[in-house]
Protein backbone atom coordinates (compact mmCIF):
# COMPACT_ATOMS: atom_id res chain seq x y z
CA UNK A 1 0.00 0.00 0.00
CA UNK A 2 1.70 3.48 -0.99
CA UNK A 3 1.78 5.75 1.39
CA UNK A 4 1.13 9.03 -1.40
CA UNK A 5 -1.88 6.53 -2.76
CA UNK A 6 -4.79 8.28 -4.07
CA UNK A 7 -7.95 8.58 -1.97
CA UNK A 8 -10.98 9.14 -2.10
CA UNK A 9 -10.47 12.70 -0.45
CA UNK A 10 -10.91 15.20 -3.11
CA UNK A 11 -7.50 16.92 -2.45
CA UNK A 12 -5.50 13.83 -3.03
CA UNK A 13 -6.80 14.23 -7.05
CA UNK A 14 -5.48 17.63 -7.42
CA UNK A 15 -2.58 18.14 -9.94
CA UNK A 16 0.99 19.12 -9.69
CA UNK A 17 0.57 22.67 -9.61
CA UNK A 18 -1.89 22.53 -7.15
CA UNK A 19 -0.35 20.75 -4.82
CA UNK A 20 3.09 23.42 -5.33
CA UNK A 21 0.68 26.49 -4.06
CA UNK A 22 -1.06 24.41 -1.59
CA UNK A 23 2.80 23.34 -0.28
CA UNK A 24 3.83 27.40 -0.88
CA UNK A 25 0.66 28.19 1.57
CA UNK A 26 1.86 25.59 3.85
CA UNK A 27 5.19 26.81 4.06
CA UNK A 28 4.39 30.26 4.23
CA UNK A 29 1.91 29.94 7.56
CA UNK A 30 4.99 27.88 8.96
CA UNK A 31 7.56 30.71 8.60
CA UNK A 32 4.99 33.18 9.95
CA UNK A 33 4.84 31.46 13.24
CA UNK A 34 8.41 30.71 13.50
CA UNK A 35 9.08 34.24 13.05
CA UNK A 36 6.46 35.71 15.30
CA UNK A 37 7.70 33.20 18.32
CA UNK A 38 11.02 34.34 16.92
CA UNK A 39 10.20 37.76 17.81
CA UNK A 40 9.13 36.99 21.25
CA UNK A 41 12.35 34.98 22.11
CA UNK A 42 14.68 38.27 20.80
CA UNK A 43 12.49 40.43 23.31
CA UNK A 44 13.89 38.27 26.54
CA UNK A 45 17.83 38.00 26.41
CA UNK A 46 18.37 37.88 29.48
CA UNK A 47 16.54 35.17 30.25
CA UNK A 48 17.20 33.03 27.41
CA UNK A 49 21.01 34.11 26.98
CA UNK A 50 21.91 33.89 31.07
CA UNK A 51 19.23 31.56 32.18
CA UNK A 52 19.21 28.56 29.45
CA UNK A 53 21.84 29.41 26.52
CA UNK A 54 24.65 29.84 29.27
CA UNK A 55 22.95 28.00 32.09
CA UNK A 56 25.44 24.68 31.02
CA UNK A 57 28.64 27.26 31.67
CA UNK A 58 27.64 27.53 35.08
CA UNK A 59 28.47 25.28 38.29
CA UNK A 60 25.36 25.60 39.91
CA UNK A 61 23.37 24.00 36.52
CA UNK A 62 21.61 21.09 37.80
CA UNK A 63 22.81 18.24 35.34
CA UNK A 64 26.20 19.10 37.19
CA UNK A 65 24.56 18.84 40.70
CA UNK A 66 22.92 15.72 39.45
CA UNK A 67 26.16 14.17 38.43
CA UNK A 68 27.75 14.73 41.39
CA UNK A 69 25.23 13.19 43.42
CA UNK A 70 25.49 10.24 41.49
CA UNK A 71 29.21 10.41 41.76
CA UNK A 72 28.70 9.90 45.73
CA UNK A 73 26.62 7.10 45.20
CA UNK A 74 29.12 5.51 42.96
CA UNK A 75 31.28 5.54 45.07
CA UNK A 76 33.42 8.95 44.68
CA UNK A 77 33.95 8.45 40.89
CA UNK A 78 35.29 11.95 40.48
CA UNK A 79 35.51 12.30 36.81
CA UNK A 80 31.23 12.39 36.80
CA UNK A 81 31.62 15.70 39.84
CA UNK A 82 31.88 19.04 37.71
CA UNK A 83 33.96 21.56 40.15
CA UNK A 84 35.47 23.80 37.55
CA UNK A 85 34.97 25.09 33.87
CA UNK A 86 37.95 26.02 32.83
CA UNK A 87 37.27 28.80 29.89
CA UNK A 88 35.52 32.14 29.46
CA UNK A 89 33.54 33.43 25.94
CA UNK A 90 34.71 36.30 24.02
CA UNK A 91 33.36 37.63 21.19
CA UNK A 92 36.09 38.90 18.36
CA UNK A 93 33.87 40.37 16.03
CA UNK A 94 31.23 43.89 16.21
CA UNK A 95 28.49 41.80 15.20
CA UNK A 96 29.24 38.64 16.71
CA UNK A 97 26.82 39.47 19.89
CA UNK A 98 23.95 40.85 17.67
CA UNK A 99 23.94 37.53 15.05
CA UNK A 100 24.49 35.37 17.88
CA UNK A 101 21.28 36.62 19.40
CA UNK A 102 19.24 36.76 15.83
CA UNK A 103 20.32 33.32 15.34
CA UNK A 104 19.58 32.06 18.83
CA UNK A 105 15.65 33.79 18.73
CA UNK A 106 15.43 31.49 15.13
CA UNK A 107 16.20 28.49 16.58
CA UNK A 108 14.36 29.09 19.69
CA UNK A 109 11.45 30.68 17.19
CA UNK A 110 11.65 27.10 15.13
CA UNK A 111 11.93 24.68 18.27
CA UNK A 112 8.93 26.49 20.06
CA UNK A 113 7.08 26.25 16.84
CA UNK A 114 8.14 22.64 15.59
CA UNK A 115 4.22 21.56 16.68
CA UNK A 116 2.91 23.92 14.07
CA UNK A 117 5.08 23.39 11.47
CA UNK A 118 4.59 19.46 11.53
CA UNK A 119 0.89 20.09 12.15
CA UNK A 120 1.51 22.07 8.58
CA UNK A 121 3.39 19.06 7.36
CA UNK A 122 0.41 16.57 8.87
CA UNK A 123 -2.39 18.68 6.65
CA UNK A 124 0.03 18.71 3.43
CA UNK A 125 0.08 14.73 3.69
CA UNK A 126 -3.43 13.86 4.66
CA UNK A 127 -5.40 14.61 1.33
CA UNK A 128 -2.77 11.79 -0.20
CA UNK A 129 -3.90 9.23 2.40
CA UNK A 130 -6.99 6.84 2.24
CA UNK A 131 -9.15 7.12 5.06
CA UNK A 132 -8.39 3.75 6.13
CA UNK A 133 -4.70 5.22 6.21
CA UNK A 134 -5.44 8.73 8.13
CA UNK A 135 -6.70 6.98 11.42
CA UNK A 136 -3.52 5.42 13.05
CA UNK A 137 -1.24 8.39 11.65
CA UNK A 138 -3.68 11.03 13.11
CA UNK A 139 -1.37 10.84 16.19
CA UNK A 140 1.73 12.32 14.20
CA UNK A 141 1.97 15.75 15.27
CA UNK A 142 1.60 14.97 18.86
CA UNK A 143 3.84 12.01 19.11
CA UNK A 144 5.83 13.89 16.98
CA UNK A 145 6.57 16.83 19.09
CA UNK A 146 6.93 14.97 22.16
CA UNK A 147 9.58 12.69 20.09
CA UNK A 148 11.34 16.16 19.20
CA UNK A 149 10.86 18.08 22.46
CA UNK A 150 12.56 14.87 24.65
CA UNK A 151 15.53 14.89 22.11
CA UNK A 152 16.10 18.92 22.63
CA UNK A 153 15.71 18.27 26.50
CA UNK A 154 18.00 15.31 26.28
CA UNK A 155 21.05 17.21 24.47
CA UNK A 156 19.98 20.21 26.94
CA UNK A 157 20.28 18.63 30.07
CA UNK A 158 23.14 15.97 29.05
CA UNK A 159 24.74 16.22 25.72
CA UNK A 160 25.35 20.07 26.18
CA UNK A 161 26.66 20.08 29.64
CA UNK A 162 28.89 16.81 28.93
CA UNK A 163 30.54 18.03 26.11
CA UNK A 164 31.10 21.36 27.33
CA UNK A 165 32.83 20.38 30.52
CA UNK A 166 35.19 18.23 28.83
CA UNK A 167 36.17 20.30 25.73
CA UNK A 168 36.34 23.17 28.15
CA UNK A 169 38.44 21.73 30.87
CA UNK A 170 40.52 19.60 28.55
CA UNK A 171 44.37 20.20 28.05
CA UNK A 172 46.76 18.66 26.40
CA UNK A 173 49.61 19.72 28.88
CA UNK A 174 49.64 18.95 32.89
CA UNK A 175 50.49 22.55 33.73
CA UNK A 176 47.40 24.10 31.94
CA UNK A 177 49.99 26.26 29.26
CA UNK A 178 47.04 26.70 26.74
CA UNK A 179 44.28 28.86 27.64
CA UNK A 180 41.19 27.81 26.02
CA UNK A 181 39.58 31.11 25.25
CA UNK A 182 36.32 29.88 22.50
CA UNK A 183 34.22 32.74 20.98
CA UNK A 184 30.73 33.35 21.77
CA UNK A 185 30.51 31.30 18.18
CA UNK A 186 32.15 28.55 18.88
CA UNK A 187 29.73 27.71 21.66
CA UNK A 188 27.04 28.59 20.44
CA UNK A 189 27.26 26.34 17.04
CA UNK A 190 28.13 23.81 19.55
CA UNK A 191 24.85 23.94 21.80
CA UNK A 192 22.74 24.76 18.45
CA UNK A 193 24.43 21.93 16.55
CA UNK A 194 23.61 19.38 19.51
CA UNK A 195 20.03 20.53 20.42
CA UNK A 196 18.58 20.33 16.88
CA UNK A 197 20.89 17.31 15.74
CA UNK A 198 19.25 15.07 18.90
CA UNK A 199 15.76 16.88 18.34
CA UNK A 200 15.72 14.66 14.97
CA UNK A 201 17.77 11.74 16.10
CA UNK A 202 14.58 11.38 18.51
CA UNK A 203 12.04 11.01 15.30
CA UNK A 204 13.89 7.75 14.31
CA UNK A 205 10.32 5.66 15.59
CA UNK A 206 8.50 8.37 13.29
CA UNK A 207 11.31 8.06 10.11
CA UNK A 208 10.84 3.97 10.50
CA UNK A 209 6.80 4.24 10.93
CA UNK A 210 7.10 5.45 7.42
CA UNK A 211 9.86 3.57 5.39
CA UNK A 212 8.09 0.29 6.98
CA UNK A 213 5.06 1.67 5.33
CA UNK A 214 6.94 2.20 2.15
CA UNK A 215 8.45 -1.10 1.94
CA UNK A 216 11.65 -0.11 2.74
CA UNK A 217 12.30 -0.96 6.53
CA UNK A 218 10.88 -4.46 7.97
CA UNK A 219 11.41 -5.64 11.86
CA UNK A 220 13.12 -8.44 10.56
CA UNK A 221 15.89 -6.21 8.81
CA UNK A 222 16.08 -4.26 12.06
CA UNK A 223 16.53 -7.28 14.43
CA UNK A 224 19.37 -8.85 11.91
CA UNK A 225 21.39 -5.69 11.66
CA UNK A 226 20.65 -5.24 15.76
CA UNK A 227 24.62 -5.86 16.23
CA UNK A 228 25.61 -3.92 13.38
CA UNK A 229 23.06 -0.89 14.66
CA UNK A 230 24.92 -1.13 18.74
CA UNK A 231 28.27 -0.48 17.21
CA UNK A 232 27.03 2.19 15.14
CA UNK A 233 25.71 3.84 17.83
CA UNK A 234 28.58 3.56 20.49
CA UNK A 235 30.41 5.45 18.47
CA UNK A 236 27.98 8.01 18.15
CA UNK A 237 27.55 8.45 21.63
CA UNK A 238 31.42 8.48 21.82
CA UNK A 239 31.31 11.21 19.19
CA UNK A 240 28.35 13.04 20.92
CA UNK A 241 30.09 13.06 24.56
CA UNK A 242 33.99 13.47 24.12
CA UNK A 243 34.67 12.31 27.40
CA UNK A 244 36.17 8.88 27.98
CA UNK A 245 34.25 8.35 31.02
CA UNK A 246 32.10 5.32 29.69
CA UNK A 247 29.53 6.37 32.36
CA UNK A 248 28.89 9.59 30.29
CA UNK A 249 28.71 7.51 26.92
CA UNK A 250 26.36 5.43 28.62
CA UNK A 251 23.77 8.02 29.57
CA UNK A 252 23.81 8.81 25.85
CA UNK A 253 23.56 5.74 24.28
CA UNK A 254 21.21 4.00 26.69
CA UNK A 255 18.60 6.40 25.24
CA UNK A 256 19.42 6.29 21.66
CA UNK A 257 19.74 2.18 21.58
CA UNK A 258 16.03 2.36 23.82
CA UNK A 259 15.02 4.41 20.99
CA UNK A 260 16.31 1.83 18.07
CA UNK A 261 14.50 -0.78 19.95
CA UNK A 262 11.03 1.07 20.10
CA UNK A 263 11.38 1.45 16.22
CA UNK A 264 11.79 -2.26 15.69
CA UNK A 265 8.16 -2.58 17.71
CA UNK A 266 6.81 0.16 15.74
CA UNK A 267 7.86 -1.39 12.53
CA UNK A 268 6.51 -4.69 13.10
CA UNK A 269 3.21 -2.91 14.43
CA UNK A 270 3.15 -1.60 11.00
CA UNK A 271 4.01 -5.14 9.39
CA UNK A 272 1.32 -6.80 10.80
CA UNK A 273 -1.47 -4.11 10.76
CA UNK A 274 -0.70 -3.73 6.80
CA UNK A 275 1.27 -5.42 5.07
CA UNK A 276 -0.72 -8.82 6.41
CA UNK A 277 -4.08 -7.96 5.14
Amino acid sequence: MALFSKSNNPGAEMGFMDHLEALRWHLVRSVIVVIVLAVVVFCFPDFVFGKIIFGPMRLDFITYQMLCKLSDKLGGVQDLCVNKINFSLISNQLSGQFTNHMWISFLGGLILGMPYVLYELWKFIKPALKNTETRPARGFVLVSSILFLIGVLFAYFIIVPLSVQFLGNYSITSDNFIQTLPTIDDYISLVSTLVLATGLVFEMPILVYFLTRLGIFSPAFMRKFRKHAVIVLLIAAAVITPSPDITSQMLVFVPIYLLYEISIFVSKYVENKYRMK
